[in-house]
């Protein structure tokens, strides 16, 4: 899709600055790169020039475009310099004094066809725009880093904004080879709010003492197919960073539940565990590199027997499967005696809730997590009473099967079916709010964020009434409100439609 814009001017020369002026770049657009400090100037042509270089070596730009590359990236001394720009985007500090100070500038000298954009990740785009005579001009237009990298940027109305300054932005950035999400102006966009369950339900598993850090990256990388777990990610972000939006998306959304912080994040930043950066946050490193916690030894023995209480068919042919090999009894009545564990797998409840509800041994009763199968790692959950005979006795047999275990406290739905739910429900509520499309939701998410689904794909494929029920057992359990389940996930749940259908609106 062609552009109108061909002229860019850019306000800031840090990482976002220069990432954004290579993406222009390399898309054919003329880029002036304007920074109060010189030597940034000089630094950010230099490190543009030297990421474009790596790409002709690498045999993905050729030299005559690499060229016409560096013949569109200029350095300018002034502000004013930027003026005849069609096009202006702010990259500098994220602080909303220092930004509205510069749109204020902006408005009052350059030409009143050009559109002023800013790369802000979190603050208020309407806020911004106050500071202008012509609010109707400004825009959001949030790349994400590294820009060169995720080729997603969101594109954000103000609510003054005019259409026709969206509609121009998106066709620069598909001009450019990038995916263009409109989205509307509220506290973390669109990708900033969705990923906010990531960490936050994790922090809250740990916060109730059901399972370590460790242990929730394990089973997120192993069995839901992150690329790397909540806690991880903290530690890459900087948790000082990650407190800051935490904070911000909480306050700005007047305390909504679903976005609480918890405590365990501000008391490591005061400590000054913030990652990576200081070489320990959640986990420590050495040159660079994580230190992983051992996961403990497993040396019990098989069982004789297992019960399988209250499993689905397709659960139970797994376990089957698992104890055949290693002539393990099924029994079909509930065992006495020492023979071995009986196994559960609940849906959103925790052990204790579905011992009392079937009546079964709670001294031997383990719950497995059945919601993603029992391919590569398997969780075992126990209640408080639950011997360690039948725990260990549990564990030994999905180990000698080739699994992973990682056995937790009772908690109403485990690791997996806490984490996936809370994802898709606030998925699920920005579509309600109107943020953004269904379907830009899930893409949005899966560019930019690198999940390896899309949260309203994921909710249809485990089945919406299944998700509610979680949410609803949740809810149940704790009077939290952050687990009501969103209204667009509920109806949709109750008609029996995708999680992807839009509102139907004249």
């Amino acid at each position: 899709m062609s552009s109108t814009l061909r002229s860019v001017g850019i306000v800031g020369a840090g990482l976002m600055g220069r990432g954004i002026a290579q993406a222009l770049v390399s898309g054919g657009i003329e880029v002036r790169l304007f920074d109060a400090n010189a030597d940034a100037r000089r630094a950010a042509i230099g490190s543009v020039c030297d990421m474009l270089q790596r790409s002709v070596s690498k045999g993905r730009m050729t030299v005559e475009a690499f060229a016409a590359c560096k013949e569109n990236l200029s350095a300018v001394e002034d502000l004013g310099q930027l003026n005849e720009c069609n096009l202006i985007i702010e990259a500098i500090v994220e602080d909303i004094g220092a930004k509205k100070a510069l749109f204020s500038k902006l408005d009052a000298q350059v030409n009143a066809g050009c559109i002023l954009a800013t790369n802000t990740s979190s603050l208020s785009v309407t806020e911004i725009a106050s500071a202008c005579g012509r609010p109707e001009r400004v825009a959001g237009l949030h790349f994400f880093n590294p820009v060169p990298v995720i080729k997603l940027v969101e594109v954000i109305a103000g609510i003054r904004t005019d259409n026709q300054i969206s509609e121009q932005l998106c066709k620069l950035v598909d001009s450019i080879g990038y995916q263009a999400i409109r989205v509307k102006d509220t506290p973390g966009f669109l990708v900033n709010h969705a990923g906010r369950p990531f960490t936050s339900e994790a922090l809250r598993i740990v916060s109730e003492s059901v399972a370590g850090y460790a242990d929730i990256d394990h089973v997120m990388r192993d069995v839901a197919g992150f690329r790397m777990g909540p806690f991880e990610l903290l530690d890459l972000i900087g948790l000082d960073t990650a407190l800051a939006g935490m904070e911000s998306v909480y306050r700005r959304f007047y305390e909504e539940p679903r976005h609480r912080p918890v405590p365990e994040v501000s008391s490591r930043v005061a400590a000054g565990l913030l990652g990576r950066k200081t070489s320990a946050g959640f986990y420590r490193y050495q040159d660079g590199e994580r230190q992983q916690p051992d996961e403990p030894a497993l040396t019990a023995k098989l069982p004789n027997a297992v019960y399988l209480g209250s499993l689905d068919e397709l659960s139970r042919k797994a376990i089957a499967e698992i104890c055949e090999p290693l002539d393990v009894r099924i029994e079909q009545e509930r065992l006495s005696g020492s023979d071995g564990p009986s196994l559960i797998a609940p849906l959103g409840y925790d052990v204790t809730t579905t011992v009392v509800q079937l009546g079964l041994d709670p001294k031997r009763t383990v719950a497995v997590d059945t919601l993603l199968g029992l391919e590569s790692r398997v969780t075992l959950m126990a209640s408080p009473v639950t011997s360690k005979e039948s725990r260990d006795e549990a564990a030994a047999l999905f180990s000698k099967a080739g699994r992973k275990v990682t056995v937790i406290a009772d908690s109403p739905g485990f690791i997996i079916q806490r984490m996936l739910a809370c994802i898709i429900n606030v998925a699920s509520e920005i579509a309600q709010l109107g943020i953004a499309e269904p379907g830009d939701i899930d893409r949005a998410v899966q560019v930019a964020l690198g999940y390896p689904f899309g949260p309203l794909k994921m909710g249809d494929q485990l089945g919406a009434d299944h998700v509610v029920t979680i949410l609803e057992r949740l809810l149940a359990a704790t009077s939290d409100p952050r687990y009501r389940p969103s209204l667009w996930l509920s109806r949709r749940s109750r008609l029996g439609v995708s999680l992807m259908t839009s509102n139907l609106i004249e």
